[in-house]
This record gives structure tokens, C-alpha cells and sequence, in this order.
């Protein structure tokens, strides 16, 4: 066979199997991203891995929770449900993924994609009515890039990653060609070839291996067939074929040189694997801390709702007294209208805050299951918390310093921002290499092969003696290539490319720019420091304040129920009028109110306090395996018993 037509078949054959090899592994199988294809073969090239499909359904723990049509919740068990559904946290698990793909493509030498940093709280949202008591312990979405450079619609990242010295392509990659042609050329003379009309059909076939090097260098190999079919009556062979194995290396000796700096990119990527960390632990303590607020928010609404019962337990009392005191004559009847306008409001506050329970239940279920409301049984279920506030006697005292050094070593963002400090360094190294003049070593060499059938029609020159060609070319293929491989016919060439630029503006801008950069980096990194340590004296603060204004509330409410109880005796005694108990009444409802809303202030504030110094997984017993595992092993909390469960729900007495 020829061997045009043996290229021709090899580069089919592997066209036509590409199909086949680009199967992939099994769909569902745990794959490394960042070391997939790193092992070489003729079918992994072509393979893609295939994740898993996402699990839409929510874990048992729920249906464990759940008896009666109600969901009776406590904070350990809606922390771990978020823990293992909220869809916050199963997006978030894609990142550290996709950092190990990074990983990967840093070790073809292709420019990073970069990882994403950002903070949702889709699955969370807010409470119901804008929640109680303010907003301490929320989480601000954070937008942002890391690693990946420039501007984009992610947000911003470090722009110095696409500048500087480029970097060889790492992968090798294979080239082949293969081509025919019929060439006809009119001659002046045919002193040359022996005939007015030079009639060639040229057969080219080629196939070279390029690959890139850690240490600057690229080198190229090729295997180069020329086969020749001529109408010249000058040539010896006829056809001929010339073969060659050509070597090329290229390595650069100052710009562009070392491991050091060609492997960056690798490093970045790997960086930016603990970024993804990072950023998903972040992501996992702001789902905690808000569904922590979203818990505590539905155990005020409903002790708002127990409130408001007595409000109308109370009001509906001094309706029926005083329709008493008409009916014997001893109150005016336009007092009834007085009682009956108190009775109204007190159900219609009633009626706001059982409300606002079922828009807060509706909040948490979101949170805490992968399917929100379409599912039929956690759409019509009712959340019990099991759970209740608890002020302790006491505070633990801890000082501020070491909450602020425990911040500053345990916050995720500070951390991330750290690393992201150094990743700037790392690519400043690139960018500042691409100022120095470019010095290339060039080597090349070359083993030249010929072989052919002697040309029948052969034309010596006038006065040229027949010469038989010498039986060492004659042949095909075989015969050339082993010239090649017997490095019969060598070439070699060594040489130096120098390229010295007579201004350099472009570079020096950028590692300008870049170096700008990296102080403002700097600079916002101690704005950071400082921000976090501003955040861990204001939660500090704010625990003390929500503590001496729950105290406060307490005491008030304390003061407002003997105060009713004297205004009520007084009224029976003649001394008071309808007037001042309904005015005691109601400021009797608002101290309730304001020590629900106290007791929601301090609780809001521990955990802004554990949100400022990084404590939030560890005071919830949640480890950052679990959250990556999608499982919790603490099993849920037990059910209480049917008379407690009674208890536990204050709105069997109101139809929903």
C-alpha cells in the first residue's frame, strides 16, 4: 500500500472512532476533576466526566419530624435539615467542583476560569412582616470572583492573572495532514527536465507532536512524506519519496524561563480550591445563621399569637361584665360599645399575628426543604417549634480582644481575601517577567531520508555517461525511513533569537497597574481587619444592650399586669371607670409585646455574635464535612408526647 494511502486510512480510522472513545465514564460514579485526564490514553482524551443528577428530593429526616399533619421542629433539627435540602447550600456544592476543574485546566497551561464567591440566600429569604425585633444575625449577599481576572458579570476579580509572560500550552497535541496535486508547468527550456511541459502529481503526508514544558520550553516532532510522480526525463527516481524526522526545541533563557514561573497558574488554581472552601463554609454559615433567625422569628410570631389570646381572653371578660352591669343597671349601655370595640381590635391583632405565623411557616419550609411548597404533605403541614427563648441569669463575659483574634483567624472572608492576596503575588511574577528582553535557545534536527524506482526514461544530459543510481535508494518507504532512523543523511542547527524592545510601555504599564492593584488589595484587606473588628464590638454591644432592654421589658410587663389587677379592684370597688382598664389593657399588650420583641433582640444578637467572630457551625455542632456529605448524623430530636405536643401548639383553638 502507499503510503499516502496508509496515512489516509490512519486518519480516518481515528476520525471515525472518535465517537466511541467520547463515552465518558458512567454518569453518577465520584470523579477527581482535578486529576481526570491526567493519566494519558487514546480513549481518555476524548472522555467527559458526567455528574450526578441532582437529588430533588428532600432527606428523611422531615418525614421523621412530621406526625398529625405537623412539622414539630426544633432549632438543631431546622439547622440540620437546612444543613442536608436548603438548595443554597446543594448549589454551593458545585463550586469546590468546578475549582478542581480549574485545577486541571492550570495543568494544560490554559487560563483560569476563576471561582465563584458568591453568598446566596434565594432559598432562605426573610422573615415574614420584615421579621421581629430588627435585623441582627442577617446575611448580606456577597458577589464576587476569585482568581479568575478581569471584569465580568460575576464581579471582580484579579485582572494581573491574564497578564504577563504567556505560558506554553502544557498539553501535547498532534497534527496530521495529508494532501494530493496535480501540477502542470509550460517550460522555456528542457535543458532541466527534458520536456516543454513539467507534469508533476505531488502526494504530502505529515503528522507532528507539539508540546509545551514547565520550563519554558516547547518542542515540536514531526514526520514529514513527500512521494513525487514526474514526467522529467532528467530524474533518477521516478517517483520518489523523501522522508524526514525533524526535532525542534525551542527554550527560552530569560523571559519566559523557569518553573517557577511557568507553573503559576497551577498554583493560583490550587489556591483558589481553599477559596472555593471558603466561600462555601461561608455560604453554609449564612444559610445557618438565617434559618436561625427564621426559627427564633416563628417562635415570637407564635408567642405574639399567645399574647393576643389573652388580649382577647381579657377584652372578651370585661365585654361579658359589663353587659352585667347594663343588664342590672348599675353601667351605662354605651359602655357595652366600648367593650365590644375592644373585643374587635383584640381579634383583629389576633388575626395579624396568626398571619404572620403562616407567612413565617411558609419562610422556613422554604429553607429547609428542596421542594418548597410543592409538596402536599409540608404545604398543608404546620411547624411546631419545640423550642422556646431562654434569657440566661448570667452572661458569659469574654474579652473583646480575644473574640476579635478569634474572629480575624476563624471568618471565611478573611481568610479567602488572604489567599487571594497571595494568588496577586503569584501572578505578579508573570507580569513582571514580561519586561525583561526575550533570549530563545533554538535547536533543530533533522534525519533526511530518500528512496524511489529508477527512471525508465531517463535523458542523460548531452555528454552526461549513464549511471546506474546506486541500488542503496531504491525502494519505497521502508527504504527511507531506514535512512532516517540510521541517521544517514543528519542535519543540525543551533542558534540564538535575541528580541530587545526599544520601549517597553505595554509591560510596564501593566505591571504598573498590577502593582497599583495589589496595594489596593492590601488596603482593602485591612479595611476588612478593621470592618470585622468593628462588627465583633457592635455584636458585643448589642448583646448587652438586648440583654438590659429585655430586662427592662421584663420588668414592664411585671408592673402592667399588678397594675391591671389594682385597676380592676378598683373598678369593682367603684373607683375607676371602663376607660382606664381598657387604657391598662392595652399598655398591659404592648409591654408583652415588647418583651417578646426584647427576648427576639437578644437572641438575634448571640447570633450576630457568633456570625462576627466565625463561631456559627461550631455553637451549632455542624461540621463542614456534613455540609459537603449533604447529611447530618445527629439523628432528629424525638417527638414529644401527644399532651406536650397540645401545648406546644398554640392555634388549635383558631381555624387557619
Amino acid at each position: 500500500m502507499k503510503p499516502i494511502q496508509r496515512s489516509l486510512v490512519f486518519i480516518l480510522t481515528t476520525c471515525l472512532a472518535l465517537p466511541a472513545w467520547a463515552q465518558g465514564p458512567p454518569p453518577g460514579q465520584p470523579v477527581d476533576y482535578s486529576t481526570f485526564g491526567n493519566r494519558w490514553s487514546l480513549t481518555n482524551v476524548y472522555k467527559v466526566p458526567e455528574p450526578a443528577p441532582v437529588d430533588f428530593a428532600n432527606s428523611p429526616r422531615l418525614d421523621q419530624l412530621m406526625r398529625g399533619g405537623k412539622i414539630y421542629l426544633s432549632l438543631a433539627d431546622a439547622i440540620a435539615l437546612a444543613v442536608e435540602n436548603n438548595l443554597d447550600i446543594v448549589y454551593a456544592r458545585y463550586e469546590p467542583l468546578k475549582a478542581d476543574a480549574d485545577v486541571l485546566r492550570a495543568h494544560s497551561g490554559g487560563q483560569l476560569r476563576g471561582v465563584q464567591t458568591q453568598i446566596s440566600t434565594l432559598s432562605t429569604g426573610q422573615s415574614a412582616a420584615g421579621g421581629v425585633g430588627g435585623r441582627g444575625g442577617d446575611v448580606t449577599g456577597i458577589d464576587d470572583r476569585a482568581g479568575g481576572g478581569g471584569q465580568g458579570a460575576a464581579g471582580v476579580g484579579d485582572a494581573s492573572t491574564f497578564f504577563g509572560t504567556a505560558l506554553p500550552n502544557l498539553d501535547p497535541r498532534i497534527t496530521a495532514g495529508i494532501d494530493w496535486g496535480h501540477f502542470s508547468n509550460p517550460q522555456t527550456t528542457d535543458f532541466i527536465t527534458g520536456t516543454n511541459t513539467f507534469i508533476r502529481e505531488v502526494s504530502n503526508s505529515n503528522i507532528t507532536m507539539r508540546k509545551g514544558f514547565l520550563s519554558g520550553a516547547t518542542a515540536s516532532l514531526g514526520w514529514n512524506n513527500r512521494r513525487s510522480i514526474t514526467n522529467s526525463l532528467r530524474s533518477n527516481f521516478n517517483p520518489n519519496l523523501a522522508s524526514n524526522i525533524s526535532l525542534t526545541v525551542t527554550q527560552p533563557l530569560i523571559q519566559g524561563f523557569g518553573r517557577s514561573l511557568n507553573s503559576r497558574i497551577i498554583r493560583v488554581a490550587k489556591n483558589n480550591q481553599e477559596i472555593s472552601d471558603l466561600a462555601f463554609k461561608q455560604q453554609v454559615i449564612a444559610t445557618v445563621a438565617q434559618v436561625q433567625n427564621l426559627y427564633w422569628d416563628l417562635v415570637t410570631f407564635i408567642a405574639d399569637v399567645q399574647g393576643r389570646q389573652e388580649d382577647l381572653r381579657r377584652a372578651e371578660k370585661l365585654y361579658q361584665d359589663n353587659k352585667r352591669r347594663v343588664e342590672i343597671g348599675t353601667l351605662a349601655p354605651i359602655e357595652i360599645v366600648r367593650a365590644e370595640a375592644e373585643v374587635a381590635t383584640a381579634q383583629q391583632n389576633l388575626t395579624a399575628a396568626i398571619t404572620n405565623v403562616q407567612q413565617q411557616e411558609n419562610v422556613l419550609k422554604n429553607a429547609i426543604s428542596k421542594n418548597g411548597l410543592q409538596s402536599p404533605s409540608v404545604l398543608e403541614a404546620e411547624i411546631v417549634p419545640t423550642d422556646r427563648i431562654e434569657v440566661p441569669a448570667t452572661e458569659t463575659v469574654q474579652p473583646i480582644q480575644d473574640l476579635m483574634n478569634l474572629a480575624l483567624k476563624a471568618r471565611p472572608e478573611i481568610l479567602r481575601s488572604r489567599v487571594q492576596l497571595t494568588n496577586r503575588d503569584i501572578n505578579l511574577k508573570g507580569v513582571r517577567n514580561s519586561l525583561k528582553p526575550q533570549v530563545n535557545l533554538v535547536g533543530d534536527l533533522t534525519n533526511n531520508g530518500l528512496a524511489g524506482e529508477v527512471n525508465n526514461l531517463f535523458l542523460p544530459f548531452p555528454g552526461q555517461t549513464l549511471v546506474t543510481p546506486t541500488e542503496y535508494f531504491l525502494g519505497g518507504l521502508g527504504t527511507s525511513l531506514g535512512q532516517v532512523f540510521r541517521r544517514n543523511f543528519p542535519d543540525y542547527q543551533i542558534g540564538v533569537q535575541l528580541r530587545i524592545p526599544l520601549k517597553n510601555r505595554q509591560a510596564q504599564a501593566d505591571l504598573a497597574a498590577s502593582l497599583l492593584e495589589k496595594r489596593q488589595a492590601e488596603i482593602r484587606l485591612r479595611q476588612s481587619e478593621n470592618t470585622i473588628r468593628r462588627e465583633v464590638q457592635d455584636a458585643v454591644i448589642g448583646v448587652r444592650q438586648a440583654r438590659a432592654q429585655y430586662e427592662a421589658a421584663r420588668k414592664s410587663r411585671v408592673l402592667q399586669e399588678k397594675t391591671l389587677e389594682a385597676e380592676q379592684k378598683k373598678f369593682n370597688l367603684g373607683a375607676s371607670t371602663i376607660f382606664e382598664i381598657v387604657q391598662v389593657q392595652r399598655d398591659l399588650a404592648f409591654s408583652r409585646t415588647d418583651e417578646i420583641r426584647s427576648q427576639n433582640n437578644y437572641i438575634k444578637a448571640k447570633i450576630s455574635l457568633d456570625l462576627s467572630t466565625g463561631q456559627t457551625l461550631e455553637k451549632s455542632n455542624i461540621s463542614i464535612d456534613e455540609a459537603y456529605d449533604g447529611s447530618v448524623s445527629k439523628s432528629a430530636d424525638p417527638i414529644p408526647p401527644d399532651s406536650q405536643a397540645a401545648l406546644l401548639d398554640v392555634r388549635r383553638t383558631i381555624a387557619r
